[in-house]
């Protein structure tokens, strides 16, 4: 009987457990002034920022201001397979933050 118990409450543990959530990424655009300059970047987000653009720009902002940059908006969240396509576009600000 109690082995019953054992394997019921590690089936129970297994599926409470974290799933592993593939990694998201965003691209966005920035920008610092004085004088005014502008960036489009890519950025690994997060897990906890990859529920949506609000959450997203929080994350976003919060790296990038260290550099003196404000973010202006999130165009949008993706998955490891929009990587490449950004890669040239994004230049110095490919995955920087």
């Amino acid at each position: 009987m109690k082995m019953r118990h054992v394997l019921v409450l590690s089936a129970v543990l297994a599926m409470a457990a974290p799933v592993a959530q593939a990694a998201c990424y965003a691209d966005y655009k920035a920008k610092r002034d004085n004088p005014l300059r502008l960036h489009y970047g890519v950025i690994e987000l997060p897990d906890r920022a990859c529920s949506g653009q609000q959450a997203a720009a929080q994350a976003i902002s919060g790296r990038i201001a260290r550099d003196g940059w404000t973010l202006l908006n999130v165009l949008s969240i993706f998955g490891p397979d929009g990587l490449t396509e950004r890669r040239a576009s994004a230049g110095q600000f490919y995955l920087r933050y």
